[in-house]
């Protein structure tokens, strides 16, 4: 199975069939007057969110879609059969945007949730429709109105409550793994995680919340460098980010230089995003010596002037794993309670939520685009300046994944 996290397709609805222009005629009945039905309304086109489904592959393949036009209308009255309704399914977390237009037509959040993107065409009514006394045999008929047609562009992203992210190996797969129920492939190479992964973490038998780990960042990541900034939207609907620093990398670099390529990188991408709740969990304490554990602690939380929370883990030994889980479980419940008790804070939550994916909706055009240009500049044998760090491929969203809740 392929995940795919973005689509874009053609709908168009059904026509509205034409009415009928017909005369009764039978034995014995003179003048038996106009008798031609309606003919029936076209097919419209829904998106429907369903929990079973979790890729938009499908989409990828076929680009078009039409629902069926309505029958015309026929004699002796009689309406033509409606066109049949189309369905398209897609995951929960799925975005519905007119693509040219910009504008967001629904976020599908639920299992079941639906919404109409193209409305089926009106029909066409027949000649008795047009009967009067003034014009008792009316010739007059309306044909069918043409259906809605649409280009729209479909968007997933992951529904969790908490997102992961930092540098290659700084230990995301390994905490999700302590934590959870998932099994995410962990390696002691860069780059191990290559599609996001998601787990259930129960903190008690009717307690829980979704993980979610995405591939690590480096640094030049908002400009496509690396795996990240292809799923890094898959962050913009968490309610708390983790931000993991290893303390003790395997290279040269330090703990609180990679904390703020990290930083940079997050604020670069998206400026609102930077600004939601997040956590600084600082990863591998088991492998620094305790003489220099403190040092190495300071030094990370100068460089980000860090005030917020602040766990100190080993995800490997489970060390500090549970009470992290407890806290944000707690978080998230007493953050639930207030958006509940407080509606304005939740409008301003869900302004700031769509912000966020506005601003990751842009950046991630502007890099597509000038992938594309460049891909044309080199069809076109014109040279253009190459960046070494810019893999950013629109083709790299289809890879392997294998969500393990």
């Amino acid at each position: 199975m392929k995940f795919v996290d973005e689509a874009t397709i053609a709908v168009e609805a059904g026509h509205g069939g034409k009415g009928c222009l017909s005369f009764r005629r039978e034995k014995f009945i003179a003048k038996g007057g106009p008798d031609g039905g309606d003919g029936g309304f076209g097919g419209s086109v829904w998106v429907k969110a369903d929990v079973n489904v979790n890729t938009l592959v499908d989409y990828r393949f076929v680009r078009r879609y039409r629902a069926e036009k309505g029958q015309q209308g026929m004699g002796a009255d009689m309406t033509g059969r409606g066109g049949k309704e189309m369905f398209l399914v897609v995951p929960v977390g799925t975005t519905v945007i007119d693509v040219d237009t910009d504008e967001v037509l629904v976020d599908l959040k639920e299992d079941g949730q639906q919404f109409k993107v193209a409305e089926g065409g009106a029909r066409g009514l027949g000649n008795t429709r047009f009967r009067s006394s003034t014009n008792r045999a009316p010739r007059q008929t309306t044909p069918g109105k043409e259906g809605e047609s649409r280009n729209i562009k479909f968007e997933l992203k992951v529904l969790a409550d908490v997102g992961l992210l930092g540098l290659p190996n700084a230990g995301k797969s390994t905490l999700i793994r302590a934590v959870s129920s998932a099994k995410p492939k962990v390696a002691d190479y860069p780059f191990t995680t290559m599609i996001p992964n998601l787990g259930v973490v129960r903190v008690d038998e009717m307690r829980s919340f979704v993980m979610a780990d995405i591939p690590g960042l480096i640094a030049g990541a908002s400009d496509g460098a690396g795996l990240g900034i292809r799923f890094l939207k898959h962050l913009v609907r968490t309610r708390v980010l983790l931000h993991i620093v290893d303390m003790f990398p395997f290279d040269e670099s330090t703990p609180a230089d990679n904390a703020l390529v990290i930083a940079n990188e997050l604020a670069a991408f998206s400026p609102t995003l930077i600004e939601r709740e997040r956590w600084l969990i600082l990863n591998k304490i088991d492998l620094v010596p305790e003489d220099q554990r403190q040092a190495l602690i300071d030094s990370v939380v100068d460089a980000l002037a860090w005030t917020g929370p602040l766990y100190v883990i080993s995800a490997m030994s489970k060390v500090g794993t549970e009470k992290l889980a407890q806290d944000l479980m707690t978080w998230l419940e007493n953050r639930q309670l207030h958006l509940i008790e407080n509606p304005e804070l939740a409008k301003v939550d869900d302004e700031k939520r769509a912000q966020v994916e506005a601003e990751a909706r842009e950046r991630i055009e502007l890099l597509t685009a000038r992938h594309r240009a460049k891909r044309a500049a080199a069809k076109a044998g014109v040279s253009v300046e190459s960046d070494d760090d810019d893999d950013f491929d629109e083709d790299d969203y289809d890879v392997e994944v294998v969500y393990e809740l």
